[in-house]
């Protein structure tokens, strides 16, 4: 896969527009114009209608971008009940990271983790709101199984939510926590000001929905929430 994740953590902060609130008419010119305008990562929130009342897209969605895309790091958000059976079909499409729920039903966390990892993706955890980073220790206490921890600052499944500035102090928590070379991303009603909040609690990768796409200008946008954190 073309991006090398590690020496990604010397350029600073990551920013990754979220697809979600892309113009899904053209979804593979969208995810270019997003690479065109500065974009690190490019975030691709699955949905299954069931863990979250909403429902977007699969492994195809992300086959098609990978195949327009061939450079592009795909960070994959898995909010789906079974994230254990769409392994395989990510790793086909041309996933770069994996990242599931930890409030999903998972069948073991660690071993989900490492079977992410022993296809050649990332592997990432997500946290909703309301819970505590307690229930990903075990997780952080292994060697090498996960990669970036996702803190919602909304509740997951729908875009243009209002930022939780209250989960601030779990992402000081994780940071002092975990190494350096393995990311704290937040996800949720990022915009310049609450890059700034996140990046001083310790986050280190910004996912930004509206905050991007609908900007007059994607590259400033970009350049705005990388700058202000």
């Amino acid at each position: 896969l073309a991006h090398d994740f590690l020496s990604m953590a010397s350029r600073g902060v990551v920013v990754a527009p979220s697809m979600l609130s892309c113009d899904f008419g053209c979804v593979a010119a969208e995810a270019q114009r997003m690479l065109d305008s500065g974009a690190d990562w490019l975030h691709l929130d699955v949905m299954d209608g069931h863990f979250v009342p909403n429902l977007t897209f699969g492994h195809g969605v992300v086959h098609a971008i990978r195949e327009h895309c061939p450079d592009a790091f795909l960070d994959c958000h898995l909010m789906v009940s079974h994230p254990q059976k769409w392994i395989d079909g990510f790793q086909k499409a041309g996933a770069n990271q994996f990242t599931f729920h930890i409030e999903s039903d998972h069948g073991g966390a660690v071993e989900l983790a490492r079977a992410v990892r022993e296809r050649g993706m990332k592997c990432g955890v997500s946290v909703k709101p309301q819970t505590p980073v307690d229930d990903i220790s075990d997780l952080l206490l292994e060697q090498d199984v996960i990669d970036t921890v996702l803190v919602m600052t909304v509740e997951p499944g729908f875009g243009g939510q209002t930022f939780m500035s209250d989960m601030m102090p779990k992402i000081t928590t994780l940071r002092n926590q975990m190494e350096w070379t393995k990311y704290i991303c937040v996800d949720g009603g990022v915009n310049p000001t609450t890059a700034a909040t996140s990046r001083q609690a310790g986050a280190d990768a910004l996912v930004a929905g509206t905050a991007v796409f609908r900007a007059s200008d994607a590259s400033e946008a970009i350049a705005a929430i990388r700058g202000s954190a």
